[in-house]
């Protein structure tokens, strides 16, 4: 027989209770004054889009923050949203932890495994035994998506990983009025829809302060960690409509005025130096002026969604900090505000009302978009901004998230303290790394890190405590270097220098042209001195390589589809049959069934009771894109939803009484479409698609049958070639989002036994079109 673990009891057990003495095991007790944490991190978020630091869009709760604290204006990322989460969390940089690029996939590498090795304990899993309860809300995005099913393994999501509750999503992003939401390890529906005045960003701030109010009456002795991720500003952008009318005027100059201003107002509050200069624009992005009116009109449009969406977050931030006021906490918590990158250029050169479609081969032409200006940053709009928004969000800095120059990895950061931080409003110039966040929590608070977490010995925090500058605005920054890597772009800072590469997909990593500057005199990395210091670069070159060696950054890859469709084939590997009972909970899109590019049948097993019965078989997707299987008036219904644009199929009879057997069969295209990517770029995201590859779709085909016979068929150039929706599937309803024209959940009335997902092995999908569409939600 296995015995159990043995427990130290250091009282006496005699045979009745006089002869007895009883203990307790020890609690754990906070150090002397330890502070609430309260980290608000801020998704795709440029580094001058906070008012205080230069923007023209309305934050005053952060500027409240920062008026009491510091804002540091050498604050780096990694890039991208779960390396840079991975490193906030653990202290350690990404590749090292094994979150080398995006929780969606496994390379098979150490350093890009998708998941935070147990080797790395987070923040949550150092304070824990020091006496801090520790809450996560919003979003996750260091778990495999391929484990964010009902069956999970769960050690990688937030209460795997130190965290006592969870109230958020694990995926990159979500819709905002119908967010695929997980409570602890259990998904759940949204406790509103659009229609009810529900918004994410609203939830998950009630969220928290149910969270901290409750934690307050039951611990309020015990000091607590609240890890607060907003979806926002990720696409899709969504926020109320007279909010975003609102910025209308605000944007109208465009966005090469817009640089202009806000870089002046960046030198008037000191968040740049005097002497600094702005870059020409990024490549692709041309002047405001040579866009057509009604182009200008659009893209103001967008822009005043994306600052709507943040000015809604911050009127919600502001709720939060007036509860900790009111709950006399805000004195002895640290408020930290930051972004995870720079802002994000997947809006492509004209930006997106519905982002489905052309990823799907289905155009959005400037008409289209012009005739749904009024729907953007509404429940059936996927919407981004052009990338020369982008490019004035990132201002003063050069190019965008993903890359690792400036406008990548260069971020806002806010710190208010008011019993730890002496300094009001001032600003910190020390380069400072999320690799940092770590060391300087455990210093402030008094502890060290574990040397072993949950049986597992700790890598060593690489980070270093930046929390000398707390008080003293002349502390030196760090010593050691900083290396910089996602998809090929490398970087070095050492020493107030940098050196960067950008690197072009496809081309050979020996081509990459290198880049120096001296960032304590360039702010903007505008004096490339690399012909000028041909040996300091070729030092920092060779300390790249040393560091990428070290921290597990190798091998280089700068393949963007196939590392999906490899991960996607590995996980689902020779299955192509799926039961969904009826009762079960809903499916994230990772896990769902991979119909994309192939043939497939799907099989309804029903009991009709009576000619009333009408409902949702299965569904997977949302309004901007999906397929859905429903009974309707009697008929048998399939939806085809291509970014909006539908293809409907009736059967031509009613579905008898009784149990029936009620199938879609679809036949992929009759010939491989040519690829998207190659027609527009992987940097062409929300791109014209040429002609020829709109020829190059083929046809698919799409036939009813019940019981065995067939009832309708059409055929269509439509079909998910590259992705079916970032929202995933459910039987017998339609959870969020409708797929259809139906008004959701639109369950299913009948008795529903079982639906049965059945795939051909002819699935052709090119890697490099997929990557350009997941790279869309990331």
């Amino acid at each position: 027989m296995p015995r159990g673990n043995k427990v130290s009891f250091s009282g006496k057990i005699g045979k009745t209770i006089k002869d007895s003495r009883p203990s307790w095991p020890e609690q754990p007790v906070p150090p002397v004054g330890a502070p609430n944490i309260l980290v608000v991190l801020f998704d795709d978020v440029g580094f001058s889009d906070f008012g205080c630091y230069g923007s023209p869009i309305r934050t005053p709760a952060i500027d409240r923050l920062a008026a009491q604290g510091l804002r540091y204006s050498g604050f780096h990322t990694t890039a991208m949203c779960s390396t840079t989460r991975a490193a906030l969390l653990t202290g350690r940089n990404h590749h090292s932890v094994g979150v080398g690029c995006l929780a969606n996939f496994d390379c098979g590498y150490p350093g890009y495994r998708g998941k935070i090795a147990r080797e790395a304990g987070t923040l949550a899993e150092m304070l824990r035994p020091h006496g801090y309860r520790n809450y996560m809300v919003g979003k996750w995005h260091v778990t495999p998506l391929t484990e964010s099913g009902a069956t999970g393994p769960f050690d990688g999501w937030p209460l795997g990983r130190g965290f006592d509750r969870f109230y958020g999503f694990l995926d990159a992003e979500t819709d905002q009025y119908s967010p695929e939401l997980v409570l602890d390890n259990t998904n759940i529906d949204p406790p509103g829809s659009f229609e009810t005045g529900y918004h994410l960003t609203e939830d998950l701030v009630d969220q928290s302060i149910r969270f901290i109010a409750d934690h307050t009456a039951n611990r309020a002795e015990a000091p607590w960690l609240l890890w607060l991720a907003f979806g926002a500003c990720h696409a899709p952008h969504q926020a109320p409509a007279n909010l975003i009318r609102h910025y209308d005027s605000e944007f109208a100059h465009g966005w090469d005025v817009e640089r202009e201003r806000r870089m002046a107002r960046q030198k008037m509050l000191g968040i740049v130096p005097p002497r600094t200069r702005l870059p020409p624009r990024n490549d692709g992005v041309l002047p405001w002026d040579d866009h057509s009116a009604g182009e200008r009109r659009l893209f103001a449009r967008l822009q005043g969604a994306y600052a709507a969406m943040l000015d809604h977050t911050d009127h919600h931030i502001a709720r939060l900090i007036d509860f900790l006021d009111r709950a006399h906490l805000q004195d002895n918590t640290i408020v930290i505000v930051m972004s995870d990158n720079g802002a994000s250029q997947e809006g492509g050169p004209l930006g997106q009302v519905n982002a489905m479609g052309p990823y799907n081969f289905r155009p959005e032409s400037i008409e289209e978009k012009l005739s749904r200006i009024d729907d953007i940053g509404g429940p059936d709009t996927h919407s981004n901004f052009p990338v020369g928004w982008a490019m004035a969000s990132n201002t003063p800095l050069r190019r965008y998230k993903q890359n690792t120059h400036g406008g990548g990895i260069r971020d806002p950061f806010v710190i208010s303290w008011p019993n730890g931080i002496p300094a009001r409003g001032e600003i910190r110039d020390q380069f400072v790394h999320a690799t940092d966040l770590v060391p300087t929590l455990l210093d402030v608070i008094g502890i060290q890190s574990p040397k072993v977490v949950g049986g597992y010995i700790q890598q060593p925090i690489e980070g270093v405590s930046f929390a000398p500058s707390f008080t003293n605005p002349k502390a030196p920054s760090r010593a050691k270097p900083q290396y910089f890597e996602m998809f090929g772009h490398r970087g070095l800072w050492q020493n107030g220098w940098k050196a960067v590469s950008y690197h072009p997909p496809g081309t050979a990593f020996e081509d990459d042209v290198w880049e120096l500057y001296h960032l304590d005199r360039d702010f903007s990395e505008t004096n490339d001195l690399a012909a000028s210091e041909p040996k300091r670069l070729k030092r920092m070159i060779d300390s790249w390589w040393a560091e990428a060696e070290r921290n597990k950054v190798l091998p280089l890859d700068d393949r963007f589809g196939s590392r999906f469709t490899e991960n996607a084939a590995r996980f689902h590997g020779s299955r192509r049959h799926f039961v969904f009972h009826a009762g079960m909970g809903h499916v994230p899109t990772d896990v769902a069934p991979d119909v994309r590019s192939r043939s497939y049948t799907i099989t309804a097993y029903v009991d009709i009771l009576d000619r009333r019965t009408e409902g949702v078989l299965i569904s997977h997707g949302d309004a901007t894109s999906g397929y859905s299987l429903y009974i309707r008036d009697g008929l048998l219904v399939h939806d085809l939803n291509i970014g909006g644009e539908h293809q409907i199929l009736r059967s031509d009879r009613s579905v008898p009484i009784g149990e029936s057997q009620l199938s879609v069969r679809v036949r992929r295209p009759t010939r491989k479409p040519t690829p998207l990517a190659r027609g527009i770029g992987l940097s062409g995201y929300g791109a014209t698609i040429p002609k020829e590859v709109l020829d190059g779709r083929g046809v698919s085909s799409y036939g009813l049958l019940i019981n065995g016979i067939p009832c309708g068929e059409l055929e269509t150039n439509l079909s998910f070639i590259t992705l079916i929706s970032w929202s995933g599937l459910d039987i017998g309803r339609d959870r969020g989002s409708p797929v259809s024209d139906y008004k959701a959940p639109f369950e299913f009335t009948g008795k529903l036994l079982k639906v049965v997902v059945t795939m051909d092995d002819d699935q052709v999908l090119d890697g490099e079109s997929v990557g350009l569409a997941e790279m869309a939600r990331q």
